[in-house]
């Protein structure tokens, strides 16, 4: 009972800090409210986002203001065709000792940091890409051999755009699975891009202090651990990752059609872990299905491949989601 009372505060204390968090990030980041959410499950339940959406929607914003306000070291990079691996993770030079003696020295790179924004990362050549999978998983940067480990909380925060394919490079499968969720960015309204044109044109003076730090954000991380999944919510996300494979028992005929390839375990492991985020910021103890549930689309849709008719018919993954989580889905799949 005493534990059960302990873990009641701390879950409050969670709902409390995430909350803050989110009001103060909204002050800065016009609508998109559901973005910002996603990124902040995310980065409370230590994975790494990829956003897609086209230019000038605020993604870049929303990094500095996460930085700003959980006082965390914030770089950003450009990802473009010539960039190379050594310019990701640094470098090997040649120096001399105050005795004039040569010596190789290890100059950190950009991603020596805790909020790393890929900017347009489908832009680089998949080598450059394949310097992002060791941190992204491991934490930790390994050059000739030796391994330097990154400061945590680390978080990579990647965008991509939809509409310009013309110079770029897909994002390989294998590390498209890295991110725990992809998101996509839609188009402001008119009443949000009216604001963000007095924010950016009258310039309206807008504050944004420090809530929290990374200390705080890595306890909230054991509060998350704490937090038992009873079996038939586990259960449950693993009968819809199974649900996205065609040759699955519980897969629908649509997916049957149209897919190639479905979500992999860590599809399950993401629904999991953002259940859990949600769970606490509700102010409960224990996942739901709802819970579960509603990062679905975030989860799956990067981890689910169309095969040649679905792509030639231009069927949207998030559309065969969508029906997995209707209420008329196979009977399989209900809780």
């Amino acid at each position: 009972m005493i534990e059960q009372t302990a873990l009641q505060e701390e879950a409050q204390g969670f709902r409390d800090d995430v909350n803050r968090i989110r009001e103060a990030v909204g002050k800065v980041i016009v609508g998109q409210d559901r973005v910002v959410e996603c990124t902040i499950t995310t980065l409370v339940a230590g994975g790494n986002v990829l956003l897609e959406g086209v230019p000038g929607l605020g993604k870049t914003e929303l990094v500095k203001a996460l930085s700003r306000v959980l006082d965390l070291d914030f770089k950003r990079i450009q990802f473009t065709p010539d960039l190379m691996p050594a310019d990701i993770v640094g470098t090997k030079v040649m120096t001399t000792d105050q005795q004039g003696r040569y010596q190789f020295e290890f100059r950190r790179g950009p991603i020596f940091t805790q909020l790393l924004l890929a900017d347009e990362i489908n832009r680089a050549t998949p080598k450059t890409q394949s310097a992002l999978l060791e941190t992204m998983q491991e934490m930790s940067v390994t050059v000739d051999g030796t391994t330097h480990q990154l400061k945590p909380p680390f978080f990579v925060l990647a965008t991509q755009n939809p509409i310009e394919q013309e110079g770029t490079y897909a994002l390989p499968e294998a590390q498209l699975d890295r991110f725990m969720l992809k998101v996509s960015v839609p188009f402001l309204n008119r009443a949000e891009m009216n604001e963000v044109m007095a924010r950016t044109i009258v310039r309206r003076p807008l504050e944004i202090a420090k809530v929290t730090d990374g200390a705080r954000l890595l306890a909230l991380r054991d509060v998350l651990d704490k937090m038992v999944v009873a079996d038939p919510i586990r259960d449950y996300a693993v009968r819809l990752v199974l649900a996205t494979h065609g040759n699955s028992e519980y897969a629908s005929e649509t997916v049957r059609k149209y897919v190639r390839w479905g979500a992999s375990p860590r599809a399950s492991q993401a629904l999991l872990r953002a259940a859990r985020v949600r769970a606490l910021t509700q102010g409960r103890v224990h996942v739901s299905f709802e819970d579960v549930r509603y990062f679905a689309t975030e989860a799956l849709q990067h981890r689910v491949l169309l095969n040649y008719d679905g792509q030639a018919e231009n069927i949207r993954v998030a559309d065969l989601i969508a029906e997995l989580l209707k209420p008329a889905r196979t009977p399989e799949l209900l809780p």
